[in-house]
């Protein structure tokens, strides 16, 4: 049922009095006329690991559930994320990947082995969830499948075979075990990755090695369009990003980097959903770090690669806190609150303006792990604010990026400053769609709007925000997060003009 008391809250906070007359406080400039790169529609891609409850309990309920479900695939999680327009989905892992044989996920189910995740809270893992499911699930929701390979305890020998029974069309040992799997047809795999974090879980490695190692697997690794990952850096370390384009820029297609919005330190995170402004602030400001962490590691690339042919994959992203409150440690569940759909804008804006290195990025993780877009409790389901977020920014997939220019106030706190408002641009079908975020709490942002090659004459658009900066959707309750209708927009002459309520992402379009 349509939560009607939730949408009124909203149009409320955004229908806030204004006037458009005199100077406005913050300018942003859209060059419609200098368009840039295509924002791949991968930059919006899901991760999906075998991780608490994303696959089990959240993707898969098997087919005797009585939930519903498609083929075992729970119906509202599939048709929530087909309403996304999910494109790409990475899998097994995760540190769970280099622990992962694939040969133990195929074949009748009452057959496969049982393997202890030992990453992930040392629970049983029964394999009913393998290569076939996973790729179905993809074709379900219309998602690309990105598929991480096992290197960390895996052979050439395992990741070359994974490979060609997914993608063969030639008469051998694995498609005929495909075929006799069920699978006649191969899949369409195009992403296909080395290992996963080989600084770390992966095989604590050092990038000499790895680089040699990459480029021995990369060598066997045969399909048609494939598109070869090399495990990338963690955080800023530069200097794997240096060695592994020194030495294997000619042998990968896309490199990763890894780096999550922790508020607290490692040993202590913070909660979820218990904290104040401060922490509000500081959690915005670590998720700021991103757009450095692009930059430094694009201009390596740039020195390697200045055609930019590689691709820059932010392939694990997204808030850490410490785990709610009687869950298990292992499975990483946490809330999600509007918190966490500022933190999903900044970054999306950010993988947009970068959108000539960065191909795709991957929110970690899609269910009921880390900041994930759904919740699920046996029967019921949540979508969180995060995904919300992901919905208004659906626009952007595959649209070309325009240069965005932001001058704007500045959000205070106990003396330290961040810019009010983060935005990026881009243009698909005639229409001009601008994403904007609103990072200050406690105030609203009037902003005049100049479109350098477009007068435009109609304007819409959406708005995620709440009452409190903790607010979140919860089993059972009333949604305090949604998108609405955005009003507080307007064109005159020609010129546009908004304000954007407190803590708040906003969706302008215009034609």
């Amino acid at each position: 049922m349509r939560n009607f008391s939730a949408i009124t809250v909203l149009t409320a906070l955004v229908l806030v009095a204004f006037t458009l007359s005199g100077s406005a406080q913050n300018r942003v400039v859209v060059r419609a006329d200098q368009p840039g790169a295509k924002i791949d529609k991968a930059i919006y891609g899901h991760f999906a690991e075998h991780l608490g409850h994303c696959i089990y309990g959240g993707i898969y309920v098997g087919e005797n559930s009585d939930i519903p479900n498609v083929k075992g695939f729970r119906s509202d999680v599939t048709g929530a994320l087909k309403d996304l327009s999910v494109p790409l989905i990475r899998w097994p892992g995760g540190c769970f990947a280099d622990t992962y044989h694939w040969m133990d996920g195929i074949g009748p189910k009452e057959q496969r082995p049982s393997i202890i995740n030992v990453h992930w809270g040392g629970v049983t893992e029964n394999n009913s969830f393998g290569t076939h499911e996973f790729l179905d699930f993809c074709e379900l929701v219309g998602a690309d499948a990105y598929v991480n390979l096992n290197v960390g305890s895996g052979t050439v020998r395992e990741a070359a075979e994974w490979i060609e029974y997914v993608t063969s069309t030639n008469e051998s040992p694995m498609t005929s075990l495909r075929k006799k799997n069920g699978r006649e047809k191969p899949w369409n795999v195009k992403y296909w990755a080395v290992g996963n974090e080989t600084w770390g879980c992966g095989g604590n490695m050092r990038p000499e090695y790895y680089a040699d190692l990459y480029r021995n697997y990369a060598t066997f690794m045969r399909a048609p369009g494939m598109y070869k990952i090399a495990s990338g850096a963690n955080v800023e370390d530069y200097k794997w990003t240096e060695v592994m384009m020194r030495e294997a820029t000619r042998w990968m297609n896309g490199l990763s980097v890894h780096y999550y919005t922790v508020p607290g330190t490692w040993q202590s995170k913070g909660s979820a959903t218990d904290f104040n402004e401060l922490a509000w602030f500081n959690t915005l400001q670590k998720t700021l770090k991103m757009d450095t962490l692009v930059t430094k590691h694009s201009a390596i690339m740039d020195k390697y690669d200045p055609k930019k042919r590689v691709g820059l994959l932010v392939d694990e992203w997204g808030s850490w806190y410490n785990v709610e409150p009687g869950t298990n440690p292992g499975f990483l569940y946490q809330q999600n609150t509007l918190r966490d759909a500022l933190i999903a804008g900044i970054n999306l804006n950010i993988f947009n303006n970068h959108a000539d290195r960065v191909r795709m990025s991957n929110i970690a993780q899609m269910i009921n792990v880390l900041q994930a877009v759904i919740l699920t409790k046996e029967k019921e389901m949540v979508l969180t604010p995060t995904y919300y977020v992901f919905k208004l920014y659906k626009v952007h997939q595959d649209g070309t990026m325009l240069p965005i220019e932001v001058k704007c106030n500045q959000y205070t706190l106990e003396g330290k400053s961040l810019d009010a408002v983060n935005a990026s641009a881009s243009l698909k079908n005639g229409i001009v769609s601008i994403t904007l975020c609103n990072l200050d709490p406690n105030n609203t942002q009037q902003i005049s709007f100049e479109i350098a090659g477009l007068t435009p004459s109609k304007v819409s658009g959406k708005v995620v925000t709440a009452s409190k900066i903790n607010a979140y959707n919860d089993f059972g309750k009333k949604a305090e997060v949604m998108e609405a209708d955005y009003k507080n927009v307007k064109i005159s002459n020609g010129k546009v003009d908004a304000v954007l309520p407190s803590k708040s992402v906003v969706l302008i379009q215009l034609q």
